[in-house]
């Protein structure tokens, strides 16, 4: 029995098929693994793009690289929506630039699963910034959560939260705030 989840086998997976398995935790790929998923996919005449006759500009493959999110299934999707996108020119070559790339790949996916682990770090490294005075930090932890679709009312509830556990130390009024 093999299976894949973006969830936490321990909380999605009975107990009695859980004890009877092998968990593999799989780890977002370092940028230079990525960058060289891509340029074998480039180079592979058999399964990658090899026959094609490319021009990719390094500030293309850099881009593509960034917004894999360490997922090489993203890079050679974000790649091959690039490939599609261009038509080649009078000599037959297909010229990927990182405009040709920002219009295939459209938008930067954010990894965030909003019931799993990622949920309950994201929302730890929020309150955290909060408690080390960071401002620019808790925008960022802040922004992310919104951009990925995190309910609002649940951000909310753990703002309340550290207002009266933590900021409410310092300042009485925080809690007031946060409540208002």
């Amino acid at each position: 029995l093999i299976g894949a989840t973006t969830e936490n086998p321990s909380f999605e997976v009975i107990s009695p098929l859980l004890s009877r398995c092998r968990v593999f935790s799989l780890e977002p790929l370092s940028p230079e693994e990525i960058r060289s998923v891509l340029e074998r996919s480039l180079s592979d005449k058999h399964r990658g793009l090899g026959r094609s006759n490319i021009l990719i500009d390094e500030e293309a493959i850099s881009y593509l690289v960034e917004i894999s999110n360490g997922d090489a299934r993203n890079v050679l999707n974000n790649l091959e929506f690039s490939f599609f996108s261009v038509l080649p020119d009078s000599s037959g070559v297909c010229h990927i630039s990182i405009q040709v790339v920002t219009e295939a790949s459209q938008q930067r996916s954010i990894r965030y699963d909003k019931f799993g682990d990622g949920h309950y770090e994201t929302i730890s490294a929020f309150i955290k910034s909060i408690r080390a005075s960071d401002p620019d930090a808790s925008i960022y932890w802040l922004a992310r959560m919104i951009e990925a679709g995190e309910d609002p009312m649940f951000i909310a509830r753990r703002l309340v939260i550290s207002a009266s556990e933590d900021v409410g130390l310092a300042d009485p009024q925080g809690l007031l705030v946060a409540v208002a």
